[in-house]
């Protein structure tokens, strides 16, 4: 991502790299709860996030895709977890490195 970002770091392109880190935390969200394939791994993961035991229950036996319930993890699988599990936000990064960081060092 740091590529991507340094390579188009003359254009003013704010609004994609918030769309594309948006995309890429529910991508994350998908791949955890496609990694926790049994609903005993899922139950359990949840409760580990703080979550309540009916709340944790009726989210593991969900019979709904990966896709939808990464949406539905939103407030389980903070961003901040994320960030902690070591993904650097392209925006931030963007914001740090773009045009806009140029004209404030000008």
């Amino acid at each position: 991502m740091r590529g991507w970002v340094e390579y188009f770091k003359l254009a003013d392109i704010r609004g994609l790299p918030k769309a594309t880190d948006k995309w890429a935390r529910s991508r994350i969200r998908a791949v955890y709860w496609k990694q926790w394939k049994k609903i005993k791994t899922k139950y359990r993961m949840l409760k580990a996030m703080g979550m309540e035991h009916w709340k944790a229950k009726e989210l593991a036996c969900s019979r709904k895709g990966y896709w939808r319930m990464a949406q539905v993890l939103n407030s389980v699988i903070t961003n901040k977890i994320i960030a902690k599990l070591g993904y650097t936000s392209m925006l931030d990064y963007y914001l740090t490195v773009g045009p806009m960081s140029r004209k404030s060092t000008n």
